[in-house]
């Protein structure tokens, strides 16, 4: 369902453009890099400047109502299937409370670096720890409030301590490495202790929360960021290190302030996330040994050996990589387990399987969302079918078939569900190159004869995948299906992928067939005309009508696309009877100012095709009172071969009535000259490509066309000119006519007009 923001959103708009405050942060760190500023200043000052924009933020958030929480669990809805005003009211004050709290901790994270400067350095050291302190709790009390919070189950409260443990070593690690040999201050102890088990449950936190709530895990790695940023300042502080060194804590500081107010901003307004985004690259398995491994480098790098206690400390980041793999592998066994009792398949390791008449035995949609959530790789499988012969859904003998067959084609491991009723998925663990080459099997185990009483029908199938790693179970569903969708466009039996680009088109699709329906009523069909111009004296013979849909919500759609969209939703006819009446009635007004010009209007071969088009044509001539060999009817050839001997009668019916018809999109190979002489037209319309030298160095192939144009009685209109070059070749090759940039660009009635008049420059 998706998330109605408030109306108060408005207000959450940042004062100022987001990367003014990291700018502005960065020449400060650079300015203090440089000696312009000292050192300590310019941290003050960056950090101050990220941390009063973030608190504006904060407050500003703290009086407004937020929206649903990013994705809180469900609960029992109240009488009416909404919340209750108290519950609602409940919420409001919980998140303004915790905006508050945030408030105060980036505000003391701000002020602990600010007072910095002011204080002797003998004091700076407790100074920021006891900031580190006050920060950490405000975070710990405010992120403990955040809307969405649920009560982990002990498996997941399990990994995430093992998350939590194997990180926390590998920072510590990390940190001993780091730090120079000698004694170490307590100040240095305790930052490295308290700083380095906070980052570690903060990041973890974050990382599992990326998708549930992706508001609250910026929160999380905003604190995260912050008091790692602290920390590190007290380190090099304790250490009396120079100055310049602590402009390495201004970043995370930085960083850390700006991604806590935008986490409570999308925690506010109900953000989602992005329905295609890339999959998380952080492994909870390699990233604490990858840290550990790169602290060790560098220490043998500057120092040359490892103390037996540091190695011992090292050596301690194993164990709980160890058990996280072990409850990994738990994980994915007993899931096997779970989706083959439930597909009444073999169950792995000698479990007994469950049968269970193949419909009633499938999962519905919403247990197939509950068994997405979290699942951390894999792919899912939709599939839609219908009857081969004629398009609707399969019986349910059918059915109860393609069921079987769906299970007997699927692993152990593998969850299949009915969607609706004939549209089923498949949930896979396998990757997706793997399922893709299984969602072939299954697609020709559903394309065999069903034989049946009565006959052996066949059904045509069509199957979207999606990876299941690609964001919430909803997403991956839809993404499924959008990919299904785009495989029944296509024809069905066949298998499609779904990516971003894909996501595009089809949501642009729907787009345009939601808007098509109703366009020419609401008056947003247009045309545009293009002169054709007589080469030898550039002289205009004639204009060409596009059409263009002047969509309020979509801009301007052009043919190209628009007319695949009203053939599929049946209305090419109607649009096609419109853009002919339409020209006639524009050709009809130039004529009454004495131009002689011709007008030319596109069809499809399916209008072509139309019984009454030829008798449709005669009546708006007459109904406007236009000469038939004033108008020209075109028709594109690659098109043509399709339904040839329709159009080829209905070409020879519009010339029986005096209108001239013309080849449009000619490509001038053997099909096509073969073609061309069966077709009884009066103009041939060729690309620019032609204009060029032949491919085999000899004279250009538009000398050929205009010669066999001159033996067919057939004038030659070269469109698509767009320099200077290609008028002087077409015109040097015997065409008579030119069309393109280079000669008049399209414009509206008026701007025609407008330029015959005129007649020194083409229309812009």
């Amino acid at each position: 369902m998706p998330v109605t923001r408030p109306a108060a959103g408005r207000h959450h708009r940042p004062p100022l453009p987001d990367l003014v405050v990291p700018l502005v942060g960065a020449l400060l760190v650079l300015a203090g890099a440089a000696d312009l500023v000292p050192p300590l200043a310019a941290v003050a000052l960056a950090v101050a400047a990220g941390c009063a924009v973030s608190c504006v933020r904060l407050a500003w958030l703290a009086g407004t109502r937020p929206a649903d929480p990013d994705r809180p669990p469900v609960a029992a809805p109240a009488p009416g299937g909404s919340p209750s005003t108290g519950q609602r009211a409940r919420r409001t004050v919980l998140f303004r409370r915790c905006a508050v709290i945030l408030d105060g901790a980036v505000l003391a994270a701000g002020l602990t670096v600010a007072v910095l400067p002011l204080v002797g350095p003998a004091h700076r050291p407790p100074v920021a720890l006891a900031g580190l302190a006050v920060t950490a709790a405000l975070y710990a009390v405010a992120l403990r409030r955040l809307p969405g919070r649920s009560r982990l189950a002990a498996a997941e409260r399990l990994r995430r301590s093992v998350d939590v443990l194997s990180l926390g070593v590998s920072l510590v690690f990390t940190a001993w490495m780091l730090l120079p040999a000698g004694p170490v201050p307590p100040a240095a102890v305790a930052a490295t202790g308290a700083g380095t088990a906070a980052v570690a449950v903060l990041l973890v936190t974050a990382r599992a929360d990326r998708r549930r709530r992706p508001g609250a895990a910026r929160c999380f790695a905003g604190a995260a960021a912050s008091l790692a940023g602290l920390a590190l300042l007290v380190l090099l502080l304790a250490y009396g290190v120079p100055e310049r060194a602590a402009l390495a804590a201004a970043p995370p500081l930085l960083a850390g302030a700006l991604l806590t107010a935008d986490g409570a901003r999308r925690t506010a307004v109900g953000a989602l996330p992005r329905p295609s985004g890339l999959p998380a690259v952080w492994p909870a398995l390699t990233a604490p040994a990858g840290i550990a491994a790169l602290a060790a480098g560098h220490h043998l790098w500057t120092v040359g050996e490892i103390a037996a206690p540091a190695i011992a400390l090292g050596l301690a980041v194993v164990p709980p990589m160890v058990l996280r793999e072990l409850l990994a592998v738990a994980d994915q066994r007993r899931r096997a387990h779970r989706l083959a009792r439930e597909a009444g398949g073999p169950v792995p390791s000698g479990d007994r399987p469950v049968t269970a008449d193949p419909l009633a035995a499938l999962v519905d949609r919403s247990e197939l969302l509950r068994r997405l959530v979290g699942r951390a790789g894999g792919a899912l499988l939709v599939v839609d079918l219908a009857g081969a012969d004629d398009g609707v859904p399969p019986d349910r003998s059918v059915l109860v078939e393609v069921a079987r067959r769906l299970r007997a084609g699927c692993g152990p491991g593998d969850l299949v569900a009915r969607l609706a009723d004939a549209e089923f998925a498949v949930l896979t663990d396998v990757g997706p190159v793997v399922a893709y080459a299984l969602g072939g099997r299954l697609l020709a185990a559903l394309t065999e004869p069903y034989p049946r009483a009565g006959g052996v029908p066949r059904i045509r199938a069509g199957f979207g995948l999606a990876e299941t790693t690609g964001g919430e179970p909803e997403d991956v569903l839809r993404q499924a299906e959008l990919a299904r969708r785009r495989a029944v466009q296509l024809g069905r039996d066949r298998v499609e992928w779904y990516d971003a680009y894909l996501e595009e088109q089809l949501v642009r699709r729907l787009d345009l067939e939601r808007e098509l329906p109703g366009a020419l009523a609401r008056g947003e069909l247009d045309l545009v005309y293009q002169p054709v111009l007589a080469l030898a004296d550039r002289q205009p013979v004639g204009t060409e009508a596009l059409l263009r849909w002047r969509s309020p919500a979509l801009g301007t759609v052009l043919p190209d696309e628009l007319l695949p969209v009203a053939a599929d939703l049946d209305l090419l006819g109607e649009v096609g009877r419109w853009v002919l009446d339409r020209a006639c009635r524009q050709l009809a007004d130039w004529s009454d100012g004495g131009r002689k010009l011709w007008m030319a209007v596109n069809v499809t071969p399916r209008e072509l095709a139309a019984p009454d088009f030829v008798a449709r044509t005669a009546t708006a001539l007459a109904a406007y009172d236009v000469a038939p060999e004033r108008l020209v009817v075109e028709v594109a050839e690659p098109a043509v071969a399709v339904e040839l001997p329709t159009v080829v009668a209905r070409l020879a019916g519009l010339r029986s009535l005096g209108v001239r018809t013309a080849l449009d999109d000619f490509r001038a190979e053997h099909a096509s000259l073969a073609q061309l002489r069966r077709l009884p037209i009066d103009l041939l319309k060729v690309g620019p490509h032609l204009v060029g030298p032949s491919p085999d160095g000899n004279h250009p192939l538009i000398e050929v066309v205009a010669n066999l144009g001159d033996r067919l009685g057939v004038e030659v209109i070269v469109e698509g000119l767009e320099s200077e070059v290609q008028v002087a070749g077409a015109r040097r090759a015997g065409c008579r006519y030119g069309q393109g940039f280079a000669l008049a660009r399209p414009a509206t009635a008026e701007r025609v007009e407008a330029w015959f008049e005129e007649f020194g420059s083409a229309p812009h």
